[in-house]
């Protein structure tokens, strides 16, 4: 047995980053079929029994707080297809040490379950939404679904859930037409829309960089239809203010922040491809079968689904924790010929 509060065990890299936030995959199927994430037939998924169970992924995140983790994120595939998922939620927002527990979902099953997850515990909720228009959804999903998605947030709102996180992915030459739509809804509703780069993360590895519409294009858009943006950090006078940083937002996360100077609505910007933020990095990963990643586009793992079923005590299992993160490298990559994409697609190792 491990014990907490130890300060000189953290899980920091050899660059000074600090790691407190685990992002657990809890399964990689999944009820739609996104291009940029998963093929659009004959996905071959892990056998259940390879999937950690609610017991074993509860007594990581435990020994986890032993060196600092107090955020979890619950991902998939599409986490809520896991049965039960709630009774997870409850477990996590009981431990002591975590403070926050976020969920990523395609919001498709979230009305039937909303209510069951806020009452758990469950105070932060990311969909993902990446347009609008009902025939661009079906391009980028291969499935029918939009309206279950809307009713899925409605659900979210009617519960509690505040503000609704919406993360957009950006595809050249197909999602152009939803930045304004998506701005307009930031502005209407309680609803911070999250414009996120295309990644190469697709399991068909068709991943081209001329298919990523970037944030300053982005940008540009939502200048023409709102008024002039202000970057985040406040620094440059000679643009215009007619959005305002949001105060309180992390150096750690991964959007920028945005808020419209009328205080009507609020945007975030992920760029991983044009502006990565791998020197302020903070999280590490756990697919579905056990594997430790210390970054997404990582083509290292370590395997502690063995420890979990072998007997393994639980300072091995901090001890693996620990190397993964020593052993992390300064950055993705993606703008050097030095990069390789993952041999695993998004859906297998957890958004």
């Amino acid at each position: 047995m491990i014990h907490p509060a130890d300060s000189s065990r953290r899980l920091i890299d050899s660059f000074g980053r600090v790691h407190n936030n685990l992002r657990i995959s809890v399964t990689d199927r999944c009820n739609i079929r996104c291009f940029y994430c998963m093929p659009a037939e004959n996905v071959e998924f892990m056998p259940k029994e390879h999937l950690l169970s609610f017991e074993e992924i509860e007594r990581v995140v435990r020994i986890g707080t032993t060196l600092g983790i107090d955020r979890v994120r619950l991902t998939g595939g599409e986490p809520l297809v896991r049965r039960g998922l709630h009774v997870l939620v409850r477990k996590l927002a009981a431990m002591p040490g975590i403070v926050d527990i976020g969920l990523t979902t395609n919001g498709i099953l979230l009305e039937e379950q909303a209510r069951e997850l806020r009452d758990a515990g469950l105070r932060r909720l990311n969909i993902s939404l990446d347009a609008l228009d009902p025939e661009i959804f079906r391009k980028v999903t291969r499935r029918d679904g939009y309206e279950r998605v809307l009713a899925g947030i409605e659900a979210a709102r009617s519960v509690g859930f505040s503000p609704i996180k919406l993360n957009a992915v950006s595809v050249r030459g197909l999602t152009e037409s939803q930045i304004v739509p998506f701005g307009q809804l930031a502005r209407d509703t309680d609803t911070v829309v999250r414009f996120i780069e295309f990644m190469p993360l697709d399991a068909d590895s068709q991943w081209q960089r001329d298919k990523v519409l970037f944030a300053n294009e982005i940008v540009a858009t939502l200048e023409e239809a709102f008024g002039p943006l202000r970057p985040i950090d406040g620094g440059n006078t000679s643009v215009s203010n007619a959005v305002l940083p949001v105060l309180g937002n992390s150096a750690h996360a991964p959007a920028q922040d945005f808020e419209f100077a009328d205080g009507k609505g609020r945007i975030g910007l992920i760029a991983s491809v044009s502006q990565p933020f791998c020197a302020s990095c903070n999280r590490f990963r756990i697919t579905a079968d056990g594997r430790l990643r210390n970054c997404l586009f990582s083509n290292d793992e370590t395997d502690i689904k063995h420890l979990l079923r072998d007997q393994g005590d639980d300072e091995a299992i901090a001890q693996a924790m620990l190397d993964s993160i020593a052993a992390k490298k300064e950055g993705h990559e993606i703008n050097t010929a030095r990069f390789i994409q993952p041999d695993r697609p998004m859906y297998s190792i957890g958004g």
